[in-house]
């Protein structure tokens, strides 16, 4: 974009004065970068007038587009924030300052920038790199990503100006390294998309969300989009046709309405497919339109006009108007059967309601002179501020990033208090997440729950609908198990904060001990004894092994950290203490084949010609029973005239597993052994054998089982021992 474009998508209700300061900011910058250059060779300056366009077309104030071109000035050039100061005013400064804090860290989230990082570093150092210093790389990335997050709470257009940044740098991704490419399109699906949803800007988040796929599964990415140009032409015409129909339908309703075919991008139909477990061709809404009238009961007269005319799919429709998404999107959707006997997907919504899908909290700006607006706009800032009211517990930076993908980005679940307030909560949030949201001493004092007036256990994944009342004690606090991740009684940041705040205040000397004591119970119930824990101290920087029994203790540390650097770095030892007397396996785990471009269809041998690892095989879509899976030289194949329910199918990885001999001892009940094969199972393990004794209703259990890792022994052993009745649950020792 050259500065002509930007001046020429200005808003109009800029002033002369607005336009003259944005074009003293672009010769600003651009005598301040003169010298720099972007990965693909183009002036640096370049950067910064396409940003700055992205910001004006979400009708921002003028002073957020001056920030987006001096955006990278104090961090890259010899201008100090004093300089911008005493030239473009307080208010740009700060907006300026805002956005160098955020970046002024790590290179991860602006190595996609300059064209001396692009060459930092020479495949051969990369593939050298010690682990040690590629997670201080991956550290200074969460700490950057953490002042985003916190500058949310504090000034939204800081944000916008990262996001917009960020949106440009995925656009000239392509000049980047492979191995580069792929790490900065997964951080901007992990975070950057979700945190432009949150904020509601749909403009934003698909653009992010498809150039991010792109780049970080382009195989996959190139067989959905080949697949969306064969059809093109086809699908063109079948718009327009479906288009008129609506049109005329509409009209004869009386209703006003502007009807547009919605566009599918190309990463949501890859979700859907992922989600419904089924190949492009039986994705259902790749047909979806949109239908936009005057006010909300013209919204519900349509409605019910398509309703009148053709038959709704159950399950389909979905009401956001009357109960708005948690980041205030509001809209109809329903999906219907259409004439050709096709489903069609159709949103209905307001201009006002468009808008504000479409631009989100930047659609505020747009609407400044209603007061009204105002109101909303200050609705957005202080649920994002309760989002982040946990922040300040959380020292650890890739902490931190990780609870915000599941208490901010996750999708969500509404539940109610006996009272029938509604609190909105991650999903598969449990009652002691409800319990701590409600207030946290009724999370400490929490001991059980009812769902809609029955009990249930801790451990219940909210559904959305579901009243909640929590039993409380008189007094008490947390239970340390709450903080065992294997155990999942809780899924929130905010509640893990607050339980382990309350640790921390009891006295260290107790923490010490509970720490050694947990820590030292968990190994040996692992069957290792001969673990350096001096060394994983060190490893984790404790000077002391106190101060790690200390966090351990006050649930700071999670144990799960000490397993999995036994997973990683102590591999060949690892292998030595799961080996038994058994001889070790190769075999295939899970599902043996895949179905390329899709994860977790269903798959079935065909009996007809009986494949075998090794044939060359396709698969063929039955109805409502997943793939069956064929030779490709087998009769039945090569007679089909259906070839459009063919896909490509391959046989899957063979997976290491090892035999583990582990030992149960439980009180007696019915129901016991199932309980133990359901916890197997829902784990995918394998059990080769098991031997059972009871005496005196004292149950002892011999089995051995096909285990992938020691983080999944560990998990496996303590959901057993968490078992009703069960005593304990540890690994046999040999001999």
């Amino acid at each position: 974009m050259k500065i002509e474009d930007l001046m020429a998508i200005l808003p109009d209700n800029y002033s002369a004065v607005d336009r003259e300061l944005v074009m003293r900011a672009y010769n600003y910058a651009e005598e301040a970068h003169r010298d720099q250059k972007r990965a693909s060779g183009e002036p640096y300056i370049t950067h910064c007038v396409a940003v700055a366009g992205i910001l004006a077309e979400l009708k921002i104030p003028p002073v957020v587009v001056i920030a987006g071109l001096l955006h990278d000035t104090v961090e890259d050039t010899k201008v100090t924030n004093e300089d911008l100061k005493r030239d473009f005013g307080d208010e740009v400064a700060k907006l300026v300052d805002g956005v160098t804090k955020l970046t002024n860290l790590p290179r991860v989230s602006r190595g996609d920038q300059h064209m001396n990082e692009v060459n930092a570093m020479t495949p051969a150092q990369e593939a050298d790199e010690s682990q040690a210093a590629r997670s201080r790389r991956r550290d200074l990335a969460s700490e950057t990503l953490r002042k985003t997050f916190m500058a949310m709470g504090e000034d939204i257009r800081v944000v916008l100006i990262k996001l917009a940044d960020r949106l440009h740098n995925m656009r000239t991704l392509g000049f980047m390294p492979e191995a580069k490419r792929r790490r900065i399109a997964q951080e901007t699906l992990d975070i950057f998309a979700p945190l432009a949803n949150r904020l509601g800007i749909w403009q934003m988040k698909w653009e992010l969300e498809d150039l991010g796929f792109r780049y970080a599964m382009p195989e996959k990415y190139k067989e959905i989009a080949e697949n969306l140009a064969e059809r093109q032409e086809d699908r063109n015409r079948q718009v327009q046709s479906i288009q008129t129909r609506l049109q005329n339908i509409m009209a004869q309703a009386g209703i006003k309405a502007e009807i547009s075919g919605r566009p599918k991008h190309i990463y949501s139909i890859y979700k859907k497919m992922i989600e419904k477990g089924k190949p492009f061709e039986m994705v259902r809404d790749l047909r979806a339109f949109r239908l936009i009238v005057p006010d909300i009961p013209s919204c519900y007269a349509a409605l019910g006009v398509i309703h009148t005319r053709w038959r709704p799919i159950p399950h389909e429709f979905d009401d956001y108007i009357a109960a708005p998404k948690d980041n205030f999107y509001q809209s109809l959707h329903t999906a219907i059967i259409y004439d050709d006997g096709k489903p069609l997907e159709v949103q209905i919504r307001t201009p006002e309601m468009h808008q504000n899908a479409e631009y989100g909290i930047a659609a505020h700006w747009r609407y400044k002179e209603r007061g009204r607006r105002d109101e909303t706009y200050e609705q957005r800032i202080n649920w994002l501020r309760q989002l982040m009211d946990w922040r300040q517990d959380v020292s650890d930076a890739q902490e931190f990033v990780d609870s915000m993908k599941t208490d901010v980005f996750q999708d969500r679940v509404y539940v109610f208090t006996p009272r029938g307030d509604i609190i909105d909560l991650p999903a598969g949030s449990t009652p002691i997440d409800f319990a701590y949201h409600v207030h946290t001493q009724i999370g400490h004092r929490c001991r059980g729950a009812k769902i809609n007036g029955k009990l249930v256990t801790l451990d219940y994944a909210l559904k959305t609908g579901d009243q909640v009342e929590i039993l409380t004690a008189k007094q008490g606090g947390p239970s340390r198990d709450w903080l065992n991740t294997n155990l999942g009684l809780i899924r929130t940041q905010r509640a893990r904060s607050k339980v382990r705040q309350w640790f921390k205040k009891q006295d260290r000397d107790q923490n010490i001990t509970q720490g050694k004591t947990l820590l030292d119970r968990e190994l040996r119930r692992l069957g290792i004894t001969d673990f350096d824990l001096e060394k994983v101290a060190r490893d984790f920087e404790y000077h002391e092994i106190e101060d790690l029994y200390e966090d351990i203790g006050c649930g700071d540390f999670s144990m799960g950290r000490i397993i999995n650097r036994l997973s990683e770095v102590e591999k060949d030892r690892q292998v030595e203490a799961l080996e038994t007397k058994l001889p070790t396996e190769t075999k295939k785990v899970g599902n043996a084949v895949i179905v390329l471009g899709l994860k977790g269809i269903l798959t079935s041998l065909a009996r007809c010609c009986n494949p075998a690892p090794g044939d060359e095989i396709i698969g063929y879509i039955t109805r409502g029973r997943g793939a069956t899976i064929h030779r490709q030289d087998c009769p039945n194949i090569l007679r089909l005239t259906d070839r459009e329910r063919l896909v490509k199918v391959n046989w899957g990885e063979a997976q290491k597993t090892f035999p583990v001999a582990i030992q149960i001892k439980a009180y007696d009940r019915q129901g016991l052994m199932g309980d133990i094969s359901s916890i197997l199972t829902n784990e995918g393990i394998n059990v080769l054998d098991i031997n059972l004794k009871v005496n005196q209703n004292l149950a002892a259990f011999n089995l051995i089982l096909e285990i992938g890792d020691i983080a999944q022994l560990s998990r496996v052993l303590t959901k057993i021992e968490n078992l009703p009745n069960v005593l304990e649950a540890r690994r046999q020792k040999p001999g």
